[in-house]
């Protein structure tokens, strides 16, 4: 597992164990505390996914999906605030907030998660993936309920979508060199990629 993620689920667990602690109910007692955990949990990882994307990026020196991230974590982020603007569907449970559709907490989780997936493969983004959806169910299940089921299900269209416009997987090797040898002789090959 590579030292970001490491320091992201630390991060994580840190997090889910001070709010299960130490946190304090203040509403009457009409939410019970672990809507409130799960909530929180959700604020925290719609930025942290992103942020161990683009880490990533940084940490191993991949400069071209630095750019690709940017890219589509950007258009994401345009996408989603453009329609909250655009179609102006309230949020649920009577408030008079008119910006629901689609959910930015969840576009910005699948992006991060997305792009871990699509440029590093499935042994990271799986996990990724797993907090991505745990964001999507804290917009709807947490005290507040934010979102519906379309609310949230669009925001990760949208994350994905816009990831798998800009970003290619991340391939390490532009060559490949081999070696073999019999009692005849020596064969030396070299494959190059352009």
């Amino acid at each position: 597992m590579s030292t970001p993620i490491k320091y992201f689920l630390l991060a994580l667990i840190m997090v889910i164990f001070s709010n299960c602690c130490y946190s304090q109910i203040e509403d009457g007692g009409t939410h019970e505390k672990w809507e409130f955990v799960l909530e929180d949990t959700g604020d925290v990882l719609q930025l942290a996914l992103p942020i161990s994307a683009g880490l990533t990026t940084i940490i191993k020196g991949d400069w071209e999906g630095t750019k690709q991230f940017t890219l589509s974590y950007g258009t994401g982020f345009l996408i989603t605030h453009s329609l909250k603007r655009i179609i102006k569907k309230q949020r649920p449970e009577g408030r008079h907030l008119f910006d629901a559709f689609p959910s930015g907490h969840t576009t910005s989780a699948f992006s991060g998660a997305s792009f871990i997936q699509r440029r590093y493969g499935w042994d990271y983004g799986k996990w990724a993936y797993v907090f991505a959806a745990l964001v999507g169910v804290s917009r709807m299940e947490g005290p507040d309920g934010w979102h519906d089921l379309w609310d949230v299900l669009a925001g990760a269209t949208v994350g994905i979508g816009s990831t798998y416009i800009f970003t290619t997987p991340y391939d390490q090797s532009n060559y490949n060199l081999n070696f073999s040898s019999s009692k005849d002789g020596f064969l030396i090959g070299l494959n190059l990629k352009f």
